[in-house]
């Protein structure tokens, strides 16, 4: 588990797969003196890491040989709000799902590229280091000011429901990352409407109105299939 940099500086990132390839390759790509890698090849390991190194950063595959990935996300997040970005084969849309509410950030199905993986990597250290959403978020032509509690596109404010505000509030205050759909109903509407996804349909539907160049094409609010809603970070 020994670092292969000691930088204090560098973004320190923790490996976590039982595939000696699959490590090889990462440590290949990721080993260019911009982080300093550590590694391990089972849950338990991954956990006593994260507890040791306190990494900034974790890449998880789920298929462990010890702990699923799922439940080791869920250890984590007992103590921890380290970003996690998991990579893994499995590509049912369920398994996604468990994992992002587990509280995995990201998701990367295997096989991915090195430049998709860098931008991934990007967007979550820039998140971890935010320990609260800036106070005017900027994207493209969409300003929202959480603290004046405006939004608006092309400079021209544009009027939400406080529904409507308060989920691209959440959105915001997690850009970048993948909200599934009970994550976002238990926020805004309660427990209640967890099993509810058409009110969060209906409700993402009219944002897209409002703040989407071409609604039928969002630029800001993206779909992740069976998982749930990304708003664009940059």
């Amino acid at each position: 588990m020994s670092p292969n940099k000691t930088d204090s500086s560098i973004p320190r990132l923790l490996l976590v797969d039982d595939e000696a390839a699959v490590l090889r390759f990462l440590k290949s790509i990721l080993s260019n003196g911009e982080y300093t890698l550590y590694q391990a090849e089972n849950g338990h390991a991954a956990l006593a890491a994260a507890a040791t190194v306190r990494p900034d950063l974790i890449m998880l595959d789920l298929g462990l040989p010890d702990l699923d990935g799922v439940e080791v996300i869920k250890r984590i997040r007992e103590w921890s709000q380290v970003p996690i970005i998991v990579l893994s084969v499995r590509e049912a849309e369920d398994e996604k799902v468990k994992a992002f509410d587990a509280g995995a950030d990201d998701y990367l199905t295997k096989p991915f590229g090195a430049r998709e993986l860098f931008a991934r990597i990007k967007v979550a250290l820039k998140r971890s280091l935010q320990e609260a959403p800036e106070p005017v978020f900027c994207v493209g032509e969409l300003t929202v000011d959480l603290v004046k509690r405006r939004v608006a596109v092309r400079g021209e404010e544009v009027h939400l429901s406080p529904t409507e505000y308060e989920l691209l509030r959440l959105m915001v205050s997690h850009a970048g990352r993948v909200l599934t759909h009970s994550q976002i109903l238990k926020r805004i509407w309660g427990v209640t409407y967890v099993e509810q996804q058409n009110v969060l349909r209906v409700n993402i539907r009219n944002l897209r109105q409002k703040i989407e160049a071409d609604p039928s094409r969002p630029q800001y609010i993206t779909t992740e299939p069976g998982v749930g809603y990304r708003l664009k970070s940059e």
